[in-house]
């Protein structure tokens, strides 16, 4: 039984984790770019991975320790999280019914590591979805998990990210055919909304003990 929970909790973290991660966005298309350029991809996934994970151990960790006697607060923001959830759901639906594709431009003269690291942390830290989608969500989510799970849980988040960004930047040649292509977005949106949906479901039954 015991195994069956922290699968089960594994497997709503590396959901969660990858919902969150994989919609297009800045920090995504930076990747990608220096993916294409082959330049400093070592140092830009491992500072993307990192941080990413470092927010969702602060998420999941502080929360559950700060409102862990308050299970009506935590059931509230159980409720918000549901609610931003299903906003993002709805967004990666309505993303499903429009064409985009991925681009990120690979001319330009070689940058300096630290001038890459500093960019990219930039365009990080200063996204507040970062925090949003890290700390609040995950947090909110991972500290709903029974107790004893929520490490299973930060695992399978945390994995979420790292796979993310490394298949990013190292099979930036690899995905860029693939993503240019309108209907393979469609796809992505339409699994992000679907696994969006579901844990949003099961975080608001949570939240109302039902």
């Amino acid at each position: 039984m015991f195994a069956s929970l922290t699968l089960s909790a594994f497997v709503t973290g590396l959901s969660l984790g990858l919902s969150l991660i994989v919609a297009i966005g800045a920090q995504n298309t930076f990747v990608l770019r220096q993916g294409l350029r082959r330049e400093h991809v070592g140092a830009v996934v491992a500072v993307c991975a990192l941080l990413d994970m470092a927010l969702m151990v602060l998420g999941v960790s502080g929360l559950a320790a700060s409102i862990g006697d308050a299970p009506r607060v935590l059931d509230g923001l159980g409720l918000l999280g549901a609610l931003v959830l299903s906003v993002y759901g709805v967004l990666a639906l309505r993303r499903a019914m429009s064409a985009h594709t991925l681009h990120a431009g690979t001319g330009g003269e070689p940058v300096p590591r630290a001038r890459v690291v500093a960019q990219v942390l930039t365009i990080s830290l200063l996204n507040p979805h970062v925090y949003l989608d890290t700390v609040l969500l995950v947090g909110t989510v991972g500290a709903k998990q029974p107790a004893g799970l929520q490490l299973a849980f930060l695992a399978g988040s945390c994995l979420a990210s790292g796979v993310w960004f490394v298949a990013l930047g190292y099979g930036a040649r690899l995905l860029t055919p693939l993503f240019a292509r309108p209907a393979a977005w469609r796809v992505l949106d339409l699994l992000v909304a679907a696994m969006m949906g579901s844990i949003a479901w099961g975080l608001a039954a949570r939240s109302l003990h039902f």
